[in-house]
């Protein structure tokens, strides 16, 4: 089921990726945790160049926090969008199994946005309609995290590269704090987003990994402006250092 889901929710989410939302989600933290003392730290970039930097330590040998920011800055000639977003968060994580080689994480956590979205209409060449969105959200998230250390390996110009799998499932709830459309007020909206993420690490070496992450985003609740608009396709880079 999960090798079923990979597939479709990138296709699912070229359709989402057609409509226009104020909400740009950035990548999901997924240290993917095991031990006290081990760090994580990662950044991705989307195609647009959505880019993320995410943080997380072991404070102990079950608890973790968490953090990440993202920003974007994308202008063309029809609409330019640019978005911040900083996020915290802390949970449970455990190993598993025969090897103790599968990890489950557990994690919450808040977080603040900023969105700022220009439309442009033309008429031959001439600017004939010009619609600025300016929006501050907070944000409220649950996540489930789950990986498995257990390799396969890829063989590419006669080196082994080791490659796991993850999936983690996330609830956002985005409530907007100020909204304008050319400086005019406008009624707040809010949403509850449900993300599933799946994501493929290729080692480079014991603490370096490439990162190639997909997802999806599906609103719950019918919006005009806070709508599941965006998705995440993103390569990256991850380090763990001091893990199992």
């Amino acid at each position: 089921m999960i090798k079923y889901l990979r597939f479709t929710i990138p296709v699912l989410a070229l359709f989402a990726a057609s409509c226009s939302s104020v909400y740009m989600p950035n990548v999901p933290n997924t240290p993917m945790l095991s031990q006290q003392g081990e760090f994580s730290g990662g950044g991705h970039i989307s195609l647009k160049g959505n880019a993320s930097i995410n943080g997380a330590y072991a404070v102990s040998n079950h608890v973790g926090v968490l953090f990440s920011a993202s920003t974007m800055n994308n202008e063309r000639k029809s609409k330019d969008f640019g978005h911040k977003l900083v996020e915290i968060g802390g949970g449970y994580f455990d190993t598993f199994g025969p090897d103790n080689n599968r990890i489950i994480e557990v994690y919450a956590g808040v977080g603040k946005g900023w969105s700022d979205i220009t439309f442009r209409d033309y008429s031959n060449d001439i600017l004939v309609n010009n619609e600025v969105q300016e929006v501050d959200y907070r944000k409220a998230f649950l996540q489930v995290n789950y990986s498995s250390k257990k390799k396969n390996n890829l063989r590419l110009f006669g080196t082994n590269f080791p490659i796991n799998y993850g999936t983690a499932l996330r609830i956002s709830h985005i409530t907007m704090d100020r909204f304008f459309i050319n400086n005019v007020v406008q009624p707040k909206e809010d949403n509850i987003f449900f993300e599933p993420i799946f994501f493929t690490r290729m080692a480079l070496n014991k603490t370096i990994q490439l990162q190639y992450t997909t997802s999806s985003n599906i609103g719950l609740k019918n919006r005009k402006y806070m709508s599941a608009g965006n998705s995440i396709f993103t390569i990256g880079v991850v380090v763990n250092v001091g893990g199992k």
